[in-house]
């Protein structure tokens, strides 16, 4: 399936064309059908003589309607671009072709219409008009076909021609990542809200869960109707109807767009190229009211040029535009920019950078990879996806960083290890990337959570603080003389047991709990804190740490004045 632009002046049988190639006529407003003008956006859709669908999407013509027209063009294909005969080339024609190129279409032809009302001389001469007018653009190897809709003339032919186009036109490719820009919002009596658009980037299927932008909210898919037909899911390339839950009609418009979550980059900022139409009468700088066309909708913006003052007529240069509002936008994108306070169009262009690290100032956009992961450094796999596009392996934990940020990174670990000390770095003190960096460090050897450059005797090995508690178990020395970050390393390899500023060797705390348990033995009613103190022959101040312990270990249980026995009571 391919979806094609009507594309042309004003009363030049755009619609008309549509309506005998589809049978469903686009001017679906009574104000149009009464005026005999196209307003806003049509559709219809045919099967091409090979069995292949097409779908249309018709636009205005007249000027007053043209942001009608820039939010059908933004996803499409290619264009049938629709000339009279009868007229020749005219003003919209060449703005719509302009508009065109700058959304770097590269497929189309040429419906020469009404060929019916005018003589061969007059036929022959807009030909050769329109061959003049589109040379040097992507129209200018494009078939010409003359028709005329109301006669029946070439009609056959132009529906042959379509054949071929679409034959030579790519087909959207299916990334897994849909965005449906929508053109439509309305409400469906019995369904609810209904959204249209041209679906791109990846299918949709029923009961899938998106985000609604930019507003945020998330929505489901409740039904799908592609081309008049229901559907469970529609493949990318196809204009499709989604029945959403989630949302009233009234809290969507045109210019929404509808993503999976965490799929897309969502950006107010963005850097891009822009190519100034050689027939606008000044140079483009930040002064002005300019609105930018991306996708189905139109947003005021405020653009700053990168690097000169000002863009001359007829020449390419960069921008940064300041949306009002997070879009999800990707680099390829493409846009067209106009002057609301003269209401001209001023150029357009591509979208190279999503998320500006650079100063303004400073900026050289473009779309290279490498000098994403430059700017940043460190950049997450899935988010170099949001924000270029293109996928890279992961080539340091989970992130792709620039070789210079992951050398600077381990040096700077490096000194973190030697600056600890011979007890080693706590590897508890290192975030997320100076741990990815640790493991790219082959002399790094890690003992008991603490990281050391190379083997090392341990200096807790055999510590004399150990031996020394040992020796006193029930009336413990305080640890002068020691380093306290040693006896802290000690307490946390569980080496020494500490509380409330008491410190115990581990074999004291086995040795108390099978001395409780015999005193419980004769007295199973319970033991006071002074017959424990007596017992073990310490102080007051020793004993109630000690059975603090037990307590908390489940080997004793208090109660009131004295403990009884719990739950780890040790047999005797």
């Amino acid at each position: 399936m391919h979806v094609l632009a009507t594309a042309g002046h004003v009363d030049h049988g755009k619609s008309t064309l549509v309506k005998t190639l589809t049978g469903t006529d686009p001017d679906r407003l009574d104000e149009e059908r009464e005026r005999g003008l196209t307003i806003d956006l049509g559709f219809g859709s045919m099967t091409l003589p090979s069995g292949e669908g097409l779908a249309f999407v018709d636009v205005p013509g007249h000027v007053r309607f043209l942001k009608n027209m820039l939010a059908g063009v933004g996803a499409v294909d290619a264009t049938m671009f629709v000339v009279a005969a009868t007229e020749g080339w005219k003003p919209q024609s060449e703005e719509h072709l302009r508009i065109l190129e700058l959304l770097g279409l590269k497929h189309g032809l040429i419906a020469l219409t009404k060929v019916g009302m005018a003589d061969d001389d007059l036929r022959e001469l807009a030909r050769l008009d329109v061959e003049e007018h589109v040379e040097g653009t992507f129209l200018e190897d494009a078939e010409i076909i003359e028709v005329d809709a109301i006669d029946g003339i070439g009609m056959d032919d132009l529906r042959e021609a379509l054949d071929r186009l679409a034959s030579a036109t790519p087909i959207a490719a299916d990334e897994g990542e849909p965005r449906l820009w929508i053109d439509r919002a309305f409400a469906a009596k019995g369904a609810g809200t209904i959204v249209t658009g041209t679906l791109t980037g990846g299918g949709v299927a029923v009961d899938d869960e998106y985000l609604l932008a930019p507003v945020g909210r998330p929505v489901r898919v409740r039904a799908i109707q592609s081309h008049y037909a229901q559907t469970d899911r529609v493949t990318p390339g196809h204009r499709v109807a989604l029945n959403l839950t989630g949302v009233s009609h009234d809290q969507t418009a045109r210019g929404d767009v509808l993503v999976r979550p965490d799929t897309w980059w969502m950006t107010k900022t963005v850097d891009c190229s822009l190519s100034v139409l050689d027939s606008l009468g000044h140079e483009v700088s930040r002064r002005g009211a300019h609105v930018a066309y991306i996708g189905s909708g139109e947003f005021a913006v405020n653009l700053r040029v990168l690097g000169d003052q000002a863009l001359a007529p007829g020449t390419d240069g960069f921008v940064r535009l300041h949306l009002p509002t997070a879009l999800p936008i990707r680099p390829g994108d493409r846009f067209i920019l106009r002057e609301s306070g003269r209401s001209e169009t001023v150029g357009g262009g591509q979208i190279l950078d999503i998320d500006p690290q650079v100063r303004a100032a400073l900026a050289r956009p473009d779309r290279s990879v490498d000098r994403v992961i430059t700017e940043r450094g460190w950049v997450e796999a899935n988010v170099l996806r949001q924000l270029t596009g293109e996928t890279r392996q992961a080539n340091i934990g989970r992130w792709v960083a620039a070789p210079a940020a992951i050398e600077k990174m381990v040096d700077e670990v490096r000194t973190l290890v030697d600056e600890a000390g011979p007890l080693g770095l706590d590897i508890a003190s290192l975030d997320d990337r100076q741990r990815a960096a640790l493991e790219t460090i082959n002399e790094a050897v890690v003992n008991v959570g603490r990281v050391t450059l190379g083997e090392q005797v341990d200096p807790l090995a055999g510590h004399r603080f150990i031996a020394e508690l040992e020796a006193a178990p029930f009336s413990p020395p305080a640890p002068e003389g020691h380093d306290p970050a040693e006896v802290r390393e000690l307490v946390r390899r569980g080496l020494v047991v500490a509380k409330d500023g008491v410190w115990f060797a581990p074999s004291a705390i086995d040795a108390a709990a099978r001395r409780v348990a015999e005193m419980l033995a004769t007295k199973p009613s319970g033991v006071t804190v002074a017959e424990v103190r007596d017992a073990f022959g310490c102080t007051r101040k020793h004993a109630l740490p000690l059975l603090a312990i037990l307590d908390g270990t489940g080997v004793t249980r208090r109660r009131e004045d004295v403990r009884i026995g719990g739950p780890r009571l040790p047999e005797v």
